[in-house]
């Protein structure tokens, strides 16, 4: 049989293959893959990392011959266990950093057995690339809604309510792993790499319509450690807003429940107020650990609430050119309050279809 060379990594292609192989070592993989793609490295970090110390210090042909070796054996336990079920009708495409001598092995090998093998020109850095032209050098087609309010508010359970109701959505928290303030990181959940959230984000943008809106929370250009590309921030800077408000006391007790998880780590509570943006005080910062050392978490997050986030989203409300939409006074943040809420939001954007910037012109 014969390797079919494949020049691009759009979703169509992608779709013709039954199973898209990353055989980049593991690290490799980790950082960024290609969508859906499943990682058997011909080579693990270790072996990868002898192999390459033996070919600039020693000799490239001793390296060679020793990563042959190991791709061959790690290839094997693949036939025999990952690719054991597969009939004589499987399609898998092939991959590794380059399309250098990683992925051609693993291709040979797969094509000698009969599997109609395809081989990705250029490997992962042809994603990489088509990834890199869609989120930094391309325009965007999608037509987005913000969702935008202060600090407990519900507004990332509001994304999920009205995703029910029918409306797109695009959850970039979700995406980056992160709530998005200084408490925003996720227990236990690292952040993925800058260039995961982006294969990520891509992902979730060519899976949406671009005929129909898509509501999705306003954001400043980063979350946590992730970076917004330049191609969604330009959408959401010329977005207009529904913007969603409640009384300070009920959000408060929201962003206690929210956020329960960090009220069980007291070291880590102290760490994250001692990095406060606008840097409370040495009274106000001994204040907020009394009330943590007290248990009294609702009062804390009262006066973070009250010094701290809503200073903020005041100041970033006064340099907002967004059009609005619609302003939503919530009695409370309870889920009844959320529900009646959704409903509005998705009855507003379906609405406002037909006026959101890049709207198609009817015939």
């Amino acid at each position: 049989m014969t390797i079919e060379v494949v020049e691009t990594a759009d979703p169509g292609t992608l779709s013709r293959f039954d199973m898209i192989i990353d055989v980049r070592s593991p690290g490799e993989f980790a950082e960024d893959h290609a969508p859906g793609a499943v990682n058997l490295p011909v080579l693990s970090n270790e072996e990868r990392a002898e192999v390459g110390t033996i070919y600039v210090q020693e000799s490239r042909f001793k390296a060679r011959r020793i990563g042959a070796a190991y791709i061959a054996r790690n290839v094997a336990s693949y036939l025999e266990t990952v690719l054991a079920d597969r009939d004589g009708a499987f399609r898998p495409l092939v991959y590794c950093w380059r399309g250098g001598q990683r992925s051609n092995a693993m291709a040979v090998i797969l094509d000698s057995v009969g599997w109609r093998t395809g081989l990705l020109k250029g490997g992962y850095k042809t994603y990489r690339r088509r990834v890199s032209a869609e989120l930094y050098d391309r325009a965007l087609p999608h037509r987005l809604v913000l969702l935008d309010g202060a600090t407990g508010c519900g507004k990332t359970e509001l994304l999920g309510l009205v995703a029910r109701r029918g409306v797109q959505v695009l959850d970039l928290e979700g995406l980056a792993a992160h709530r998005g303030s200084l408490f925003g990181g996720l227990p236990g959940v690292p952040q993925p790499s800058q260039k995961m959230f982006e294969s990520r984000l891509l992902g979730a943008l060519e899976g949406l319509d671009p005929a129909r809106p898509v509501l999705v929370e306003a954001e400043s250009s980063k979350i946590g450690e992730r970076v917004l590309p330049p191609a969604l921030w330009k959408l959401m800077e010329a977005a207009p807003r529904i913007e969603v408000s409640a009384p300070a006391e009920a959000r408060a007790r929201y962003l206690l429940s929210a956020y329960r998880e960090i009220t069980q780590d007291r070291a880590a509570l102290d760490d994250l107020l001692a990095r406060v943006p606008d840097r409370p005080g040495r009274k106000r910062l001994a204040e907020w650990r009394g009330l943590a050392e007290a248990g009294d978490f609702e009062a804390l997050a009262a006066a973070l609430i009250e010094l701290h986030y809503d200073p903020a989203y005041r100041r970033s409300s006064r340099r907002d050119e967004h059009p609005r939409l619609a302003d939503i006074d919530m009695a409370g943040v309870a889920p009844a309050d959320l529900s009646a809420t959704a409903d509005r939001i998705a009855a507003l954007v379906v609405d406002a279809a037909d006026r959101l910037p890049g709207a198609p012109v009817r015939a």
